[in-house]
């Protein structure tokens, strides 16, 4: 076989850090369309992506010459700086995204449900939060976790 086949398709999530609640409706939609600028500058296809005020889920095909960590580490490195340079940014602090993010992998036959779990975020957080929402899907994928260790915690003083 002389050439390389690949559909490499994940679901990945990431938080704001702390997961305060900042992304704002003011510029949700075109921090939504900046993200998909800079997964197709990487030669990746964004096929959906959706969240509410504190995370963002996203279905992109990525190419095989990128890692999962290096595409999201870009693409949350580039996309925090342009919310900080956005006017629209009217949040109390620098805009953050958390460390660390879940990626998960997307058949081809699951992409219409991922797609649709994906743009019904609103209603889904009427019911649900962030933290029980991200807990079930790393149970949903057989991922073995300590519960204290997933999500990072605001110190003050």
């Amino acid at each position: 076989m002389g050439r390389t086949y690949t559909s490499l398709t994940f679901h990945a999530i990431f938080s704001t850090k702390y997961r305060r609640k900042i992304i704002l409706p003011s510029f949700r939609n075109r921090l939504y369309e900046y993200i998909g600028g800079i997964i197709r500058n990487k030669n990746g296809i964004l096929l959906e992506i959706n969240g509410v005020e504190d995370h963002v889920h996203l279905m992109a095909g990525f190419p095989p010459t990128i890692a999962v960590s290096d595409m999201l580490r870009f693409i949350k490195s580039n996309s925090s700086r342009w919310v900080n340079e956005l006017s629209e940014n009217q949040t109390t602090s620098d805009f953050a995204w958390q460390p660390g993010f879940g990626a998960f992998t997307v058949s081809y036959s699951q992409q219409t449900t991922v797609g649709n779990y994906i743009r019904n975020q609103e209603q889904h957080h009427l019911k649900r939060t962030f933290q029980d929402e991200f807990l079930a899907i790393l149970r949903a994928h057989n991922i073995q976790f300590d519960p204290k260790y997933v999500f990072e915690a605001e110190h003050y003083g």
